[in-house]
């Protein structure tokens, strides 16, 4: 059982001494303090900086949740999270050193994750309206363990996820010349591969958690907006995908990364993956994903492609 699903069994949660500290919805007068905030951890905000990017409001409504900020006694935003599909925490690099360090506390990681602890007991008086909570190994450690026995046990948890990040093209071995762009006349046969790339990296049908409608336009989004890339076979069915599906002005961050089963362990993935990273960093200076420890196949593919560790994420589903 992970350190982390062992906590939600628990009934307590981290000491208080951080009354300092207090938790704001953020609005558009908080856009350049956030935004410096996300910048200064660009592959694990990559959603975010993405989001503000491409949204002039930071309204709930427009931006799809609701941004909180955890300000210090000085009023200077030293953490923050997106609360919406997903729970998203931000604090700038790993230990807070740009705002809490310059600020004189001591212990960087202490007042870290003290940010955290507000901010947990803050969301615990709410209603869980998050699918799952994704971010840093400590942020979401710290926060867990203060929403674990409000929010309830959760269906499962990734421990260790390790980012990884490539950020020079040339470590490339040759692509593979026939993963292209997915268009709209082979979204059919795009949408089930991407279901099932789907289940087999969550364990839960993605109708499970949406409308078969829903779930279908987000995938047609990402094929309308030319961020999905596929291998197809002769008889037009996927033999490869992977999607684009954050780009920020710092990365670009892939997801759903698969290959279909029959077709593993003959570098094919190897060799689309290539191609697909090689577009990825005509559109941002880096490009970035994550994948579970315990891929150990997947981790090989990547290395071999010369990613390289940038940070260690734990995702919480529920």
């Amino acid at each position: 059982m992970s350190s982390l699903l062992r906590r939600s069994a628990g009934t307590g949660g981290a000491s208080s001494g951080s009354e300092d500290l207090t938790v704001t919805v953020l609005g558009d007068a908080d856009r350049p303090a956030l935004t410096r905030l996300v910048g200064q951890d660009p592959f694990v905000n990559a959603v975010l900086a993405a989001r503000l990017d491409a949204l002039s409001s930071l309204s709930p409504r427009r931006f799809g949740g609701t941004l909180l900020g955890v300000r210090d006694p000085g009023g200077r935003l030293v953490a923050a999270a997106f609360h919406g599909g997903n729970l998203l925490p931000v604090a700038g690099d790993s230990d807070c050193t740009d705002e809490f360090g310059t600020a004189g506390v001591p212990d960087a990681r202490d007042s870290c994750a003290e940010a955290w602890a507000v901010l947990g007991r803050y969301l615990a008086r709410e209603t869980r309206v998050c699918s799952s909570i994704v971010g840093r190994a400590s942020a979401v450690s710290a926060l867990w363990d203060e929403l674990a026995p409000s929010w309830g046990r959760p269906r499962a948890i990734r421990d260790r996820q390790p980012l990884l990040a490539l950020h020079d093209a040339a470590t490339l071995p040759p692509g593979d010349e026939t993963v292209r762009r997915v268009q709209p006349a082979q979204l059919d046969a795009y949408v089930p591969a991407a279901a099932e790339m789907f289940t087999e990296e969550l364990g839960v049908s993605p109708y499970q958690c949406a409308a078969a409608g829903d779930y279908r336009r987000r995938v047609a989004s990402l094929v309308r907006e030319g961020r999905a890339f596929a291998v197809f076979d002769r008889d037009g069915r996927v033999a490869f995908k992977a999607d684009l599906g954050a780009v920020s002005r710092q990365t670009c961050q892939v997801q759903g990364v698969w290959v279909r089963p029959e077709l593993r362990g003959r570098g094919l993935g190897t060799r689309a993956l290539a191609g697909v990273l090689a577009h990825a960093l005509t559109t941002a200076p880096t490009v970035s994903l994550y994948v579970n420890d315990f891929n150990v196949a997947a981790r090989r593919m990547y290395a071999r492609l010369g990613m390289v560790p940038a940070a260690t994420l734990s995702t919480v589903l529920f």
